[in-house]
C-alpha cells in the first residue's frame, strides 16, 4: 500500500513538472532580448553609443527624464530649479539606494557630474558644467553653475552621460569599474561575456515599482536572420531592429508583434575632411550629386525609415520642414570633380559596420561612384574595431547615424559638426568651419523662439553647403516581440527601456 502510494505521488510530482502553465510561468520570469550590437562600455562616461545606452539604461538612473510629452521631470531628484541663466539646484529623494546598499547622497552626484564633466565622450553634453561649481549644502541638495548658458542642457542629463554612480563603487573598481557597474535601476549588473551576452537581475532594493521579472538576458546577435529565427523560436521575447527581408515574415507571423517609431537619428554618408580630397569641398559636393540617394534608401531599407534632408532629424525641435533631399545630378558632380582636378576620379575607401543595410548601401554607393571615375573599396569591419578606427581618424568615406537623444537640437549638431568634438567628441568628419562653430554656439545659449528657430534653420542650410555629410535617412525603429509581451514601447532615441516589460 505504502510503494503505490508514493509512485502515485511521484507520478503526480512528475505530471506537475509536465504542466503547460506551469513551465510557461517560469520561462516569463526571464526577458530576453535579441540586439544586434555589444555594449562598448557599461561606464557612463566612457562612451555615449546607442547599444551601450541600451544596457545602462536598466542599470541607471538620473536626476531628470522625460516624461510622454518629452518635458524634463525629475526622477532621482525630488525638484530642480534654474536659480539664473547658468546655476542649477537640485534636491534629491532620500532613501534611494544604490546596488551595493549605500544611500545616493548629493556627494555622489556631484562626483559623476564632474566625472562626466571631464570625459571627452561626452563632453558634448556634461562639457559645459564648471567642475569647481559645485555646493552641497546638505546630504540631499547639489548646485552648480554652467560655464556658458546651454538652453537645451537639461534634457542632455537625461542621456547616460547623466547617469548618477556610487562614488564609492566606482573608486573601489578604478579601472575595472566598466565591467562593476552600480548604479540605482530597477536591475544590477550580473556578467558580461564580451560579443555574447550581457546578464542583469532585478534589485530588489529598488525604490519604485519593481519589474516583474526577475532576470533580462541582452544577447547579441549581429546577423539579423539569426535575431529573427531566435524570435520566431522563442528564443528571445524581443528582437530588435527586424530587417526589410525580415519585416513581412515577422508581419505574417501569428506569433509575434511588430512595433515601428520613426526615430530621431539621421544615416549619413561622412567624409574624413582633415584628409585630401575630402578636405576641398567641391569633391564632398560632387559625391553628393553622383548618388541617388532615393535610390540607395530605397533598395536597402524597402519602406523602412525616410529619407533625409538634413542633419535634424523631423521629430526635433526647430528641424527645417522646407528642406528637400539633395539633388542627383551625375553632369554637376563630374563638373565639380573637373573643376577640383579630378577629372578621372580618384580612389578611395568606404567603411562600414556589419549592418547589412549598410553594407547594401555601400555596396550601391560603389556603383554610383563608378560612373563619375571614383573607385570605391568597402571595408566591412566589426563595431568596435569601427568606431576605434573612426575616433582616430583612420577613416575615408564612412557610414554611420548620430542619433539625437533629446528633443532639443543642440545634440543633433553641436558633437557631429562642432570643431572642438573631432574623433571621440562625435565629429567623425573631422569637420571644422569658424561660421558652423560660431553658430552652433550662439543657437545652444539661445531662450527658445523665433530667433533661436532662425539660427537652427541658417545653420542647417550652411552644414548642407558645407557637405561634410551626405544625408541618408530618418532611421526608423523596427523591433520585433513575442505575441504575449506587454509594456514594451520603442523609444525614439533608439535605446529602450525594458523594465516596464510584462507577460500575459
Amino acid at each position: 500500500m505504502r510503494v503505490r502510494m508514493l509512485r502515485a505521488m511521484a507520478l503526480a510530482a512528475a505530471a506537475l513538472l509536465f504542466v503547460p502553465g506551469a513551465q510557461a510561468a517560469k520561462a516569463k520570469d526571464v526577458l530576453s532580448v535579441a540586439t544586434a550590437y555589444d555594449a562598448r562600455s557599461l561606464d557612463p562616461v566612457a562612451t555615449n553609443d546607442v547599444a551601450s545606452s541600451n544596457v545602462m539604461c536598466e542599470i541607471y538612473e538620473n536626476l531628470v527624464q522625460l516624461n510622454d510629452k518629452g518635458e524634463v521631470v525629475p526622477m532621482l531628484a525630488e525638484s530642480f530649479k534654474q536659480l539664473d541663466a547658468t546655476t542649477y539646484e537640485f534636491k534629491l529623494r532620500k532613501g534611494i539606494k544604490f546596488h551595493n546598499g549605500e544611500e545616493m547622497k548629493a556627494s555622489d552626484v556631484k562626483f559623476s557630474l564632474v566625472r562626466a564633466a571631464k570625459a571627452p565622450a561626452v563632453s558634448h553634453i556634461a562639457g559645459d558644467i564648471d567642475v569647481d561649481s559645485f555646493k552641497t549644502p546638505d546630504a540631499y541638495t547639489v548646485s552648480f553653475k554652467l560655464k556658458n548658458p546651454a538652453t537645451g542642457f537639461l534634457g542632455g542629463l537625461v542621456l547616460s552621460a547623466g547617469n548618477i554612480v556610487s562614488e564609492k563603487a566606482v573608486t573601489a573598481a578604478g579601472e575595472s569599474y566598466a565591467m562593476n557597474p552600480v548604479g540605482t535601476g530597477p536591475f544590477k549588473f550580473v556578467s558580461w561575456a564580451k560579443g555574447n551576452m550581457i546578464e542583469l537581475e532585478r534589485f530588489e532594493g529598488y525604490h519604485g515599482a519593481k519589474p516583474k521579472f526577475r532576470k533580462m538576458v541582452l544577447k547579441v546577435i549581429p546577423e539579423p536572420t539569426n535575431r529573427m529565427i531566435e524570435l520566431e523560436s522563442g528564443g528571445v521575447d524581443i528582437a530588435y531592429e527586424l530587417s526589410a527581408n525580415d519585416l513581412k515574415r515577422a508581419l505574417s507571423d501569428p506569433d509575434l508583434q511588430v512595433l515601428r517609431v520613426i526615430d530621431n537619428s539621421t544615416a549619413y554618408l561622412g567624409f574624413n575632411t582633415q584628409k585630401k580630397p575630402f578636405d576641398d569641398v567641391r569633391v564632398r559636393q560632387a559625391i553628393s550629386y553622383a548618388l541617388n540617394t532615393k535610390t540607395i534608401v530605397e533598395t536597402a531599407w524597402r519602406g523602412i525609415g525616410k529619407l533625409a534632408a538634413g542633419p535634424i532629424a523631423p521629430n526635433v525641435n526647430y528641424s527645417d520642414p522646407s528642406l528637400k533631399p539633395h539633388e542627383y545630378n551625375v553632369a554637376k558632380a563630374k563638373a565639380l570633380l573637373a573643376e577640383a582636378g579630378f577629372p578621372s576620379g580618384f580612389k578611395t575607401t568606404i567603411w562600414t559596420n556589419e549592418k547589412k543595410e549598410r553594407v547594401d548601401m555601400a555596396t550601391i554607393m560603389q556603383s554610383q561612384l563608378k560612373e563619375v571615375g571614383i573607385e570605391v573599396e568597402i571595408k566591412v569591419m566589426e563595431w568596435g574595431a569601427y568606431l576605434t578606427g573612426m575616433n582616430a581618424g583612420e577613416h575615408n568615406m564612412y557610414i554611420v547615424g548620430w542619433t539625437c537623444q533629446s528633443p532639443d537640437p543642440d545634440l543633433a549638431v553641436y558633437a557631429p559638426f562642432h570643431s572642438s568634438k573631432k574623433g571621440a567628441g562625435g565629429n567623425y568628419a573631422f569637420f571644422s568651419n569658424p561660421k558652423v562653430d560660431e553658430l552652433i554656439m550662439k543657437a545652444r545659449t539661445m531662450k527658445d523662439g523665433p530667433e533661436r528657430k532662425k539660427a537652427y534653420f541658417d545653420l542647417q542650410k550652411l552644414i548642407i553647403a558645407e557637405a561634410p555629410w551626405v544625408f541618408l535617412m530618418n532611421g526608423e525603429q523596427v523591433v520585433g516581440a513575442r505575441k504575449g509581451v506587454r509594456g514594451f514601447k520603442p523609444s525614439v532615441f533608439g535605446f529602450h527601456y525594458k523594465a516596464n516589460t510584462y507577460f500575459e
